[in-house]
C-alpha cells in the first residue's frame, strides 16, 4: 500500500510558475494552480459544459482514439496473448468521441475510451490563449488527453511536463527512474502508445509473477488531482495514471532542459543495444567506465588538461555546429 503523497505547493499559478518548481527534480502537486481557467469552470459545472466548450474550439481535425470493450475496465493494455493491443485504434471527429463517452457517462461497466496525445495547437485554435501558462520561454508541446474511466500503464517520458487536470479527477502512482529494475517493463518496440510500459497490473499485483515490484512500491509516491490542480513532473520518472471520473482531460505540457539539435537520448540507447548489449561482459564493463567518465559522471575539470581550441566535441556545452557534424559523422559511420 502506497502512503506516501507526492509534496503539495500551495500558491502556485498557471501564469506565474517559480523557477524553484521549474528546476525541481521531484514531483510536485499544485494545488489550485488553473482554478480560473475558462475550461476547468467549464467541466466543474458538468462533463457536457466541458465537452460543449472544446467542440466550440475545435478545427474538426481526426483525433486518435482507442475503443476497448466494457470488460478491459478501463484498461490500455495488451491483450492476453501480447501479440496486439485490448483495444481498437481508430481516428474520429472529436465530437462523435464526446457525444460515446456523454452517452455511457452513468454505465456501472462503460466501454473504454481514450483520447491520446492530441496537440492543441493542430485540433483547439485558441485553446491555449484562453488558458494561458507561464511556460513560452521553454516553447512547451501542449496536448489534451481525453476519455472517461481509464488507466495507463506506468512509462516515463524524456521530457519534463506541468500536467494539468482540467476536468474530472486524476491519480498518479509516480515511481523515481532508478526503479524501472523493479517495475517488470513490456517490449520497447510494441507498447500501447509507443512507449515501452510496466506489465504489473496495479489494481491486481501478482507479487508471485513480479516479486520486485514490492521494491518499486517502497519508493513510490500518489499524486490526486482535482479539477483545475496540476503535477509538475521531471524528466524520466515513471507514472501510472487513472482517470477516476466518467469524463476526464488532462493538459499536458512537455518541454526538454537541452536543445532540439542535441537529439533524443533513445537513439543513443538503441545505438548502445545495437553495439554493446552483446559483447562479453568484461568489455561491457570497460565501456561502462567510459560512458561513466565521459557522460554519466562528467565535469568540466576532467578536461582542463586539453587546450580549449583542442577539445572538440568534448566541449560543452556542445553547439549545434558540432552536433550536426557528430551527427553526420555518425550517419556516415552507420552506413559503413
Amino acid at each position: 500500500m502506497i502512503t506516501k503523497t507526492s509534496k503539495i505547493i500551495e500558491n502556485c499559478h498557471a501564469e506565474d510558475i517559480s523557477e524553484d518548481i521549474i528546476n525541481a527534480t521531484e514531483p510536485l502537486i499544485l494545488k489550485n494552480f488553473a482554478n480560473d481557467w475558462p475550461l476547468v469552470i467549464a467541466g466543474k459545472k458538468s462533463p457536457k459544459h466541458a465537452a460543449e466548450h472544446l467542440s466550440a474550439l475545435y478545427n474538426d481535425s481526426p483525433v486518435n482514439v482507442c475503443f476497448g470493450e466494457a470488460q478491459t475496465s478501463g484498461r490500455v493494455f495488451y491483450n492476453e496473448k501480447m501479440d496486439g493491443f485490448n483495444y481498437q485504434a481508430a481516428q474520429a471527429n472529436l465530437n462523435v468521441v464526446f457525444d460515446k463517452i456523454l452517452q455511457h457517462l452513468h454505465d456501472a461497466k462503460p466501454p473504454t475510451i481514450y483520447v491520446a496525445s492530441t496537440e492543441i495547437d493542430s485540433c483547439f485554435p485558441g485553446l491555449a490563449n484562453e488558458n494561458p501558462i507561464d511556460l513560452q520561454q521553454y516553447k512547451p508541446l501542449t496536448s489534451l488527453w481525453i476519455g472517461n474511466k481509464t488507466t495507463i500503464a506506468a512509462h516515463y517520458d524524456f521530457p519534463n511536463s506541468i500536467a494539468v487536470n482540467v476536468v474530472g479527477k486524476r491519480r498518479f502512482t509516480l515511481f523515481p527512474p532508478d526503479q524501472i529494475s523493479n517495475l517488470y517493463v513490456g517490449p520497447m518496440e510494441f507498447a500501447p502508445g509507443g512507449q515501452d510500459i510496466s506489465l504489473v497490473d496495479f489494481s491486481a499485483p501478482d507479487f508471485d509473477k513480479h516479486p520486485k515490484f514490492k521494491l518499486a512500491l517502497d519508493s513510490a509516491e500518489i499524486a490526486e488531482l482535482d479539477a483545475g490542480d496540476a503535477l509538475f513532473l521531471p524528466s524520466m520518472w515513471w507514472h501510472h495514471v487513472e482517470g477516476l471520473t466518467p469524463f476526464n482531460v488532462l493538459m499536458t505540457h512537455w518541454w526538454r532542459n537541452s536543445p532540439a539539435y542535441m537529439g533524443r537520448p533513445n537513439n543513443a540507447l538503441s545505438m548502445a543495444m545495437l553495439s554493446l548489449r552483446s559483447l562479453p561482459i568484461e568489455q561491457r564493463q570497460a565501456w561502462k567506465a567510459i560512458f561513466n567518465h565521459y557522460i554519466f559522471d562528467h565535469q568540466d575539470e576532467d578536461v582542463e588538461h586539453i587546450p580549449s581550441s583542442a577539445r572538440g566535441v568534448l566541449n560543452q556545452p556542445l553547439d549545434e555546429l558540432s552536433a550536426r557534424k557528430l551527427r553526420a559523422d555518425l550517419l556516415n559511420k552507420l552506413k559503413r
